[in-house]
């Protein structure tokens, strides 16, 4: 445990990120199931002007917020697989971060927000036009190429992460197992019709368990260093 005692803050950092992030995927599923996504820009428009949070849900802002707190976590892991395969986990977190930025740059939260308010301060049906227009662009190119580079690297990340776990003193079989089968669901972008969108729900179980295991061993490794 010696080779990690300069990293102990990062365990905690990772371990909180790790929390926030497993109380934010349950409130995302539910508010999804209990109320309406948008399907037109003009709906977007309505909904953020109408209901700012439920608005920030749906256009998958705290998606954006768990990412973030993923590339942290990401960290954590590098330092306990590095002793594994250096040059591995080197590859699998450098797609990871990629991925990650890449989903920063696809995420349209703000631009689609400051739209809806252009739109509604507006009487001119020209600039309307304008707004809508600009809104429908943002919403083509939310979920095209950067968001499946980020879901396809970030499942190869995962690939990485969950293969080295199997010869990691600190990670047990049952979290390596757990974190290749959310691996596995996330080989099928959530953008590729039916098949994506139930691959994406699946994947979020063998995730949520993965998450709490590895978390633990969070706590445990700061803890002992």
């Amino acid at each position: 445990m010696n080779a990690l005692k300069d990293y102990k803050s990062l365990y905690k950092t990772a371990f909180i990120s790790t929390i926030i992030m497993l109380t934010i995927i349950p409130i995302q599923i539910l508010v999804f199931a209990l109320t309406k996504l948008p399907t037109t820009t003009i709906e977007w428009f309505s909904l953020f002007k109408d209901n700012l949070v439920i608005g920030f849900f749906h256009a998958d802002f705290f998606i954006l917020i768990n990412n973030i707190l993923i590339s942290i976590i990401y960290l954590a892991f590098y330092h306990t697989l590095k002793e594994v395969n250096k040059g591995v986990i080197q590859i699998g977190i450098a797609l990871g971060l990629i991925g990650i930025s890449a989903y920063i740059s696809s995420n349209k939260t703000f631009e689609i927000l400051k739209l809806s308010y252009e739109y509604f301060s507006t009487n001119i049906e020209t600039e309307k036009i304008i707004f809508e227009s600009a809104g429908k662009a943002c919403l083509l190119g939310w979920q095209g190429t950067a968001f499946d580079t980020y879901y396809v690297l970030n499942g190869i990340a995962l690939f990485c992460i969950s293969i080295l776990m199997y010869k990691s003193k600190y990670y047990s079989k049952a979290t390596a197992t757990w974190g290749l089968f959310a691996a596995i669901f996330m080989i099928i972008p959530s953008t590729a019709g039916t098949i994506g969108l139930i691959f994406s729900l699946l994947s979020l179980i063998p995730w949520y368990v993965f998450s709490i295991l590895y978390a633990k061993i969070f706590v445990r490794i700061g803890k002992e260093i």
